[in-house]
């Protein structure tokens, strides 16, 4: 089975809600037949690279939000962040393009470092005080911490075309499902869980999924192969034709 997540780096309930999501799925009994992939999803793409505010900033005037109705939301975020057991700075982050940062785990994926990429990322952004924002020399840091070669990583970033295409299309396919906040779960093109859910929510939805899954159909008029026919390899070892 496969479940698909829409996220961005700079989504706070993202960053709760895989969390959640990895509490149900490490609980699930069929977790190791379950591949998870990470998918982009910009909640300001069209922002410069270089327009970095403070995380107060941007909400008071994207949202229209007073400073304290601001600095209270983020106690809350903060609250819900540690009862996950995850560190999340309530005060002194910064907002800014994620674009980056999605390019460079498509690399990622295609190297097996995806989710050890997006979990770096998503500490880096949420609970040190350093930026990764504008900032190739932090994101080469955190790639290679993350098993990929710097010097590779450093390549993608440097050049603004390299799996731009990729983060696009991930982005008109969430549009094409109906998804138009994060994080978003897709099971096996057949279920969507929307926001950050408490993790029974997602042990139901996976169960669900894993349920209602096609049975095997065989195909040229032959019969699913078992244990005991010929072609087959079994926890015996294998069957000879005519034996």
């Amino acid at each position: 089975m496969r479940v698909e997540i829409w996220s961005d780096i700079a989504c706070p309930w993202c960053y709760v809600g895989k969390a959640r999501f990895e509490k149900a799925l490490s609980a699930f009994p069929h977790r190791d037949r379950v591949e998870v992939v990470h998918r982009s999803f910009e909640l300001d793409p069209g922002r410069a690279r270089d327009d970095i505010q403070p995380v107060i900033t941007m909400l008071t005037r994207k949202y229209g939000m007073s400073e304290a109705q601001a600095e209270a939301g983020e106690d809350h975020l903060g609250a819900q962040a540690a009862a996950e057991g995850l560190p999340y700075r309530t005060r002194g982050r910064d907002h800014g393009s994620t674009f980056d940062m999605h390019r460079l785990l498509h690399f990622a994926r295609e190297r097996g470092r995806q989710e050890q990429l997006l979990d770096l990322l998503y500490r880096a952004n949420f609970a040190e005080e350093r930026s990764v924002f504008n900032d190739d020399d932090r994101l080469v840091e955190l790639a290679a911490a993350a098993g990929l070669d710097a010097d590779a990583a450093r390549e993608v970033l440097s050049d603004p075309d390299a799996y731009a295409a990729e983060v696009r299309a991930d982005e008109r396919e969430a549009a094409q499902l109906g998804a138009n906040g994060v994080p978003f779960f897709v099971l096996d093109r057949t279920y969507g869980v929307s926001g950050a859910q408490p993790a029974e929510v997602f042990t139901r939805a996976l169960t669900q999924a894993w349920g209602e899954r096609p049975p095997l159909r065989p195909i040229d008029g032959g019969s699913v192969p078992s244990a005991d026919g010929d072609q087959v390899c079994g926890p015996d070892g294998c069957a000879v034709p005519g034996h």
